[in-house]
Order: C-alpha cells, then structure tokens, then sequence
C-alpha cells in the first residue's frame, strides 16, 4: 500500500486506487465519507453540533434520544431508527432495542450471559449488546 499526501489544494480530494473493490475497500470509504459528519443536538436548552467522531453511542429513554460522548450527553430530536439509517455507514450498528453503538469508540469486548457481549467504550463505559443484535456486531467486527 501507498498512501500519499499533497498540500495546497482548495479542496480536500480523496482517491482510492485499487486492484479491485473489496469488502474493506467499502469499509474505509464509509469511513471517509462519514468522517465529516455532524449531528444537531440539545443541551440545556442551547444547540449544538457534534461530530461523529466524538460519539460513543445512542440512546433512546422514554420516547427521547440521547447521544453520549466521552464528556457529555446530549438531546436529539431524531428517533433511532432515523439515526441507524443515517450512520450505518460511518461505523455505528444497533446493539439493543434501543441502543446505536459506534464500533470505531469499541476498546473491548467480552461474554457475558445469554450470548450478550459486554462492550467497553473509550472512556470506560461499558454497554451490553442483546444476543439479537450481538451476530452482527461479530460480523462488522470480523470475529
């Protein structure tokens, strides 16, 4: 692999050149293209953009959603369904009924009871993910 990088261009410009298009090939253009992203959010009443990079997981609590960072948790106004569609290719999966995780935030993994996995974030949280959603989470993970 070659990776190259040419200052003074207006615009930031990636290309990939490859022998053919593969899984991963996908994988690291979602990534490029979801890099970039912010989300609108709530805070004691301010608004705010956070970006994606910065999200650990979603979270949906009595009809309302909630994104949590290393440091902060903020409101959302979208439900989680909405978000799933929107991140799914910047690296985020459902890992519960109500629950979008960010894999690229994922420190460690670990079994836990009923074919859950206890997934700890960066910063130390940790989350489970239902035995529903935990084959697909092995999956994106390649395990």
């Amino acid at each position: 692999m070659n990776v190259e990088i040419l200052e003074g261009h207006k615009m930031l410009n990636i290309v990939i050149k490859c022998p053919e298009i593969t899984a991963d090939i996908h994988k690291l253009e979602a990534f490029i293209r979801g890099y970039a992203k912010e989300i609108p959010c709530i805070k004691e009443g301010a608004g705010y953009l956070v970006d994606i990079k910065d999200i650990l997981y979603f979270e949906s609590v009595d009809k309302q959603s909630f994104l949590y960072t290393e440091d902060e948790v903020y409101e959302l106004s979208l439900k989680l369904y909405e978000i799933e569609t929107m991140l799914a290719s910047a690296g985020f999966i459902r890992s519960a009924k109500s629950q979008i995780i960010n894999t690229y935030k994922i420190s460690s993994l670990r079994p836990d009871f009923g074919s859950r996995i206890e997934v700890t974030m960066a910063g130390g949280e940790k989350l489970i993910v239902s035995r529903q959603y935990a084959p697909l989470l092995k999956e994106r993970l390649g395990l």
